[in-house]
């Protein structure tokens, strides 16, 4: 059976930057073909043409679908489900499908869609991301222009207009493998670290807590988190109910970024031959924990083996497996790279990768 393809949720409040995280993620999305699904209603809907105005190659205007008919979560058989399909059923379907929410779209009920039998063996839920605006966070307010989200929720009849907006987030971030704390130039670093370890002690356990501004997020960092939530949608559940009815009763090239902030850096380490697998593996998830590096991956080569070992880490998570025999000439060697938040200290890093 082909591998599923895999599909990221990002959601968040209107103006906490989704459309600005995903318009750089396609800007820098390294050879990656990747569809676009936006969940926008009423007359606040510009992201599709943001998006498919983007000039880059990773977003023609075929591949960005726009979902107009209300809240994501409410239309899930009539509207999403179809729409899915037809991007699987493509000749030559999208290497990674990125889905943007409308701000108010719990994403409980769209992860628990990707266990519809329509779709459940051709794609999964690659994580989803809660971007969060970290000025209006930190000032109570969950979203910058309250009254522009408010007047978002009064246009679709099926959302509950009286709960709070503080209930709201509550959801998106149970539900989230990600939380991006954006509009960090707006805070002071007393106020960013604050609601770092806040949002930290909010979420579940191994859920990543970054920090950026202008939506600036490795893509390495945002895709490839392998999380199958539609699996492990129990420890997701929701905080409240918002809707007036229940919908879900129906039944490797790498480059050294250039991204313009400082939010983030990556550097590689090379080092030679490993003996054991396993136990290199376990030392990885050590290194990552100890200094907090957000993605590490690369190859190595295994003392009296022939094939090439790939290594990939998110979070503490390692994933490896042999993908190909090492090449006459080619160096026994082992490259990572090593991507985090700025700040990575580097030479203790290295030496400990290299013990």
């Amino acid at each position: 059976m082909p591998a599923k393809i895999p599909a990221t949720v990002v959601t968040g409040f209107l103006g906490s930057g989704k459309t600005t995280l995903i318009r750089h993620m396609l800007q820098n999305a390294g050879g990656r073909r990747i569809a676009l699904i936006i969940n926008e209603f009423g007359d606040l809907g510009v992201d599709g043409d943001i998006l498919k105005g983007c000039g880059n190659e990773t977003c023609t205007e075929d591949d960005v679908m726009e979902l107009s008919n209300g809240c994501i979560c409410c239309t899930v058989a009539d509207d999403f489900v179809p729409t899915m399909q037809k991007l699987l059923d493509r000749p030559n379907p999208p290497d990674h499908i990125v889905i943007e929410t409308s701000g108010l779209a719990l994403p409980q009920p769209l992860v628990r869609a990707f266990n519809w039998p329509e779709i459940s063996t051709r794609v999964t839920v690659d994580g989803v991301v809660t971007v969060v605006d970290g000025k209006a966070v930190t000032e109570g307010r969950f979203a910058h222009n309250v009254a522009a989200v408010d007047a978002q929720r009064a246009l679709d009849d099926n959302l509950d207009h009286e709960t709070p907006l503080s209930e709201l987030f509550e959801d998106q971030i149970a539900c989230a493998d990600m939380i991006v704390i954006n509009k960090t130039d707006l805070l002071t670093e007393a106020e960013s670290d604050s609601l770092n370890a806040q949002l930290t002690s909010d979420s579940r356990a191994g859920v990543q807590v970054v920090r950026t501004s202008m939506g600036v997020l490795p893509v390495d960092v945002l895709l490839g988190r392998g999380q199958s939530a539609e699996d492990d949608i129990s420890n997701r559940h929701e905080v409240h109910h918002h809707h007036h009815h229940d919908d879900d009763d129906e039944d490797d090239h790498h480059h050294e970024h250039e991204h313009g902030h400082d939010e983030f850096e990556s550097f590689v380490v090379t080092r030679g031959e490993i003996e054991d697998p396993a136990a290199f593996a376990e030392h990885m998830a050590d290194v990552i924990r100890r200094y907090d590096i957000l993605r590490l991956k690369g190859f190595a080569a295994v003392m009296g083996k022939p094939m090439r070992l790939t290594l990939q880490a998110v979070g503490p998570r390692i994933e490896t497996y042999f993908d190909r025999p090492i090449a006459a000439g080619e160096a026994r060697e082992t490259k990572l790279v090593v991507i985090g938040q700025t700040g990575l200290n580097r030479v203790a890093i290295e030496a400990a990768l290299i013990a």
